[in-house]
Order: structure tokens, then C-alpha cells, then sequence
């Protein structure tokens, strides 16, 4: 039934809807997105200047050690709004595929702090491995962009139905 309900209802129910606008954890993501996203991209062009001219090393791990401590903060707290909206901390069905991805994303960005830690990869292979995390950071990035565009254009779509219904109404209170 809840798989009908969001066949019909398209990214949100009403209910959750309501739930997401009243979720604290809705602002918390709609700041740490675009913080996350101006980090990566520092550290996205330090990256590159270091496999392009071997210098900037220790500020380049910085800048993916901190990319990765927000990727952190940013999937804990959204699993605690997906809880709030859908009652589940994760994959709940119109977030399921950028769930999954998530895991990867985290995987990955995991997988250089071991490597780091460990000694397990050299200077060029952590790096590598960085951008390998950041390719999945950007195709993630670009399926939440996309679920935001949905849930914008539903939006748009319940108002211009409330309007669409509600005109014949207006319309006999005009006479």
C-alpha cells in the first residue's frame, strides 16, 4: 500500500511533506549540502595540484580529512531526518537509490582514512583513491539535486492543482 501511496503521490505524501517542513533536520541539510559542496571543491582543486605538480601534500589530506568529517556529520544527520519524514533512518523508498550510492560514497571516503592511517597506499594512490570517493560524491550529489528538482516540481504541481480546484469555488463566491 505505502509503494500506491507514493506511486500516486510522487516524492512526498502530504503527511510527509508536512513532517519534512516541520523537521529541524530539513535546514541542518539545506545548510551542510552546500558546505559539503564548497569544501569538496577546494579539496577537489588541491588534489589535482598536487598529482599535477607534487606539491601541497599535507594541505590536500587536510582538505579530504575535513570533506570527510562533513560527509560524516551530513549522512548521520540525514539519516535522522529520513527518520523524522519517513520513519526509517535509512532507504526509505523514494530515497533508496541515494541511500545506496551513499554507501558507496562512504565507503570510499572511509577507505582513504584507513589507507591513510595505515600507511596501506602512498601519497599518489591516496590521492587517487580521493578522486575515485569524489566521483562518487558528485554522481550522489547530482541524485539528491535531482530528488530536490522532483520534490520542487511536485510542490508546484500540488499548488497548481489547489488553485485548479479551488477556482470554481472562487468563482461561485465572486457571484
Amino acid at each position: 500500500m505505502n509503494d500506491l501511496v507514493h506511486a500516486q503521490a510522487g516524492l512526498y505524501t502530504s503527511e510527509e511533506r508536512r513532517r519534512r517542513d516541520a523537521s529541524p533536520w530539513t535546514l541542518v541539510q539545506g545548510v551542510l549540502a552546500p558546505v559539503q559542496f564548497l569544501v569538496f571543491l577546494v579539496s577537489l582543486g588541491l588534489v589535482l595540484r598536487y598529482l599535477a605538480t607534487g606539491q601541497g601534500y599535507d594541505v590536500a589530506v587536510l582538505s579530504i580529512i575535513a570533506k570527510t568529517l562533513i560527509l560524516y556529520t551530513i549522512m548521520v544527520t540525514g539519516a535522522i531526518w529520513e527518520k523524522d519524514v519517513f520513519g526509517v533512518y535509512l532507504f526509505a523508498r523514494p530515497f533508496f537509490w541515494e541511500d545506496v550510492f551513499s554507501m558507496a560514497v562512504l565507503a570510499l571516503h572511509t577507505a582513504y582514512l584507513v589507507a591513510l592511517v595505515t600507511g596501506a597506499l602512498g601519497p599518489h594512490e591516496l590521492m587517487l583513491l580521493a578522486l575515485a570517493a569524489y566521483l562518487t560524491y558528485l554522481v550522489n550529489a547530482a541524485q539528491f539535486l535531482l530528488k530536490l528538482r522532483a520534490a520542487r516540481l511536485q510542490a508546484a504541481g500540488d499548488c497548481e492543482r489547489t488553485l485548479t480546484v479551488d477556482a470554481p469555488i472562487r468563482g461561485s463566491l465572486a457571484k
